[in-house]
């Protein structure tokens, strides 16, 4: 999205049932470069800890508005229509809709 890579922490991992609602922190945007990008980031930097790659594949945007964010995931774990929902500053709703 933006020709970046539109990064978000979502401390209890992605949910992977319909309705579970979960935390996602939006962080910094980062280059494309940066896609295949896993390993330590030392105390005391930006970002530090451990960052792993935890799903890859593709999403197709469904809507996007200044708060929510529509989208179909198909990865090798997440698989489905999600949306995210922002409810302040920088903290959002990652929630997977009901499957029809």
């Amino acid at each position: 999205m933006d020709s970046v890579l539109k990064s978000w922490a979502v401390p209890k991992e992605p949910p992977t049932k319909s309705g579970v609602k979960r935390l996602a922190v939006q962080v910094e945007d980062h280059a494309l470069d940066y896609i295949n990008f896993e390993g330590r980031i030392p105390e005391g930097m930006y970002g530090a800890g451990t960052v792993e790659i935890w799903d890859k594949g593709i999403y197709t945007l469904r809507t996007r508005t200044e708060n929510k964010i529509e989208f179909t995931l198909q990865g090798s774990k997440l698989k489905g229509d999600y949306v995210l929902i922002r409810f302040k500053n920088k903290n959002w709703l990652l929630i997977k809709k009901k499957e029809t």
